[in-house]
């Protein structure tokens, strides 16, 4: 295996995404779809749409779960891509808190170089910021290239987080060797990816979507970072997007703790690496969309058409697999300073309105596309006078009445 593999083609992959293995076990077929942030204006919904496979494979040899179709990165990442980290305060406090996390952690010296790849908004770096670094972030996409000018201009970083993005990159191996280079010796690189037994354990196929080429467990991680020189010392699982894990790479070589030991033999207690890693897992999501649509189909019957409540990127997967269209969803309410209002979901062309619709009309019932955050949104939305009943779809289909 040569590094220079990790940078996958366009089109069909066919080979394992860190090992290069040609065993890829079949899990989960959720048809062609539309990308999921390709939201469309009025004036396009009489334009042809572009869709793309989208199925989840298993590597029989490291375990990395993964998907088969590589989408061109400026047609999933296009100048209108409708993603703010900062409006979410639970993303605030987390990546701010990550920066806290890093500094105090590995006792940066005032005035370190800290990056952020695929920075976004920049909350992450306002919390580098607040703690005396001095924070960079990148928002083109990363490249031994842009490393060597990134060294030029401001020097070797201390630094490098890669949040909710790290599963995105299809050149991985131009952005690892990038990450090498510009990191000083004993430096810390830190990613943040959604975590596969969470995935697993809670049916969430709605997560799989073409942004999200990888599922990360810990033993494909350690594999791929060993490729770069990097020794992965540190694992941490937070609660962002339904379940993810945050890890800690040096450079050069270092010990692990005794919490990554502990994650590794609870991974190898669930067989997440074994053939039965997904057993009962199709099954599980083709019930969650059975049951969706029999409730929707029931109240679309009896007049009552069902809103659904946040429009995260994920919500396309669910929406699309699950045949649910403007019969039995009229729109998808979104908070009034969401840069989604007025466009509409992709492949179904549901409507993205303001909530202020939501809290006027009153529904018998909402679905929390949002499930993921369900309690403190519910919250929110009680507080704010909704008085419908909340259907949650995942892990498993409820109402929740109160």
């Amino acid at each position: 295996m040569t590094t220079t593999q990790h940078d996958l083609p366009l089109g069909v992959v066919r080979h394992c995404q860190i090992c290069g293995s040609g065993g890829l076990r079949p899990v989960l077929d959720l048809g062609h779809q539309p990308p999921c942030d390709s939201l469309l204006t009025g004036a396009q919904l009489n334009a042809a749409e572009q869709v793309y496979p989208l199925r989840l494979l298993q590597c029989r040899d490291c375990g990395l779960a993964q998907i088969d179709y590589t989408v061109p990165p400026e047609i999933l990442f296009h100048p209108d891509y409708p993603y703010r980290s900062g409006i979410t305060p639970s993303l605030v406090r987390n990546l701010q808190g990550t920066a806290a996390t890093i500094v105090d952690t590995y006792r940066l010296p005032p005035g370190s170089l800290c990056m952020d790849i695929g920075s976004n908004d920049g909350t992450l770096l306002k919390g580098f910021r607040t703690k005396g670094m001095r924070p960079l972030g990148i928002q083109a996409f990363f490249s031994e290239d842009v490393a060597r000018k990134v060294i030029a201009s401001h020097g070797h970083a201390k630094a490098i987080t890669a949040t909710n993005m790290f599963a995105h990159v299809p050149n991985l191996g131009d952005l690892l060797r990038g990450v090498s280079v510009l990191l000083a010796e004993g430096g810390v690189f830190v990613t943040e990816s959604h975590y596969l037994p969470d995935l697993i354990a809670t049916a969430q196929y709605d997560s799989i979507y073409h942004e999200h080429l990888k599922y990360y467990a810990l033993k494909p991680l350690i594999r791929l970072f060993a490729y770069y020189g990097f020794s992965v010392t540190d694992a941490e699982k937070i609660s962002n997007y339904g379940g993810s894990i945050r890890v800690y790479a040096i450079k050069g070589k270092a010990a692990p703790t005794s919490r990554l030991a502990e994650y590794l033999a609870a991974e190898d207690a669930a067989g997440i690496y074994g053939p039965d890693a997904f057993a009962g897992f199709a099954d599980l999501v083709r019930r969650s969309k059975l049951d969706l649509q029999k409730f929707l189909i029931e109240q679309a019957l009896a007049g009552r058409p069902v809103p659904g409540i946040g429009c995260p990127g994920r919500s396309s997967t669910l929406l699309n697999y699950c045949n649910i269209d403007r019969d039995l969803m009229p729109y998808i309410a979104e908070q009034s300073s969401s840069l989604k209002l007025g466009l509409f979901l992709p492949g179904k062309h549901i409507p993205i309105v303001d909530e202020a619709r939501l809290f006027a009309e009153q529904p018998d019932y909402a679905v929390m596309l949002s499930w993921h955050y369900a309690a403190p949104i519910i919250r929110n939305m009680r507080q704010k006078g909704l008085r419908s009943k909340i259907v949650v779809p995942l892990p498993r289909f409820h109402i929740v009445e109160d």
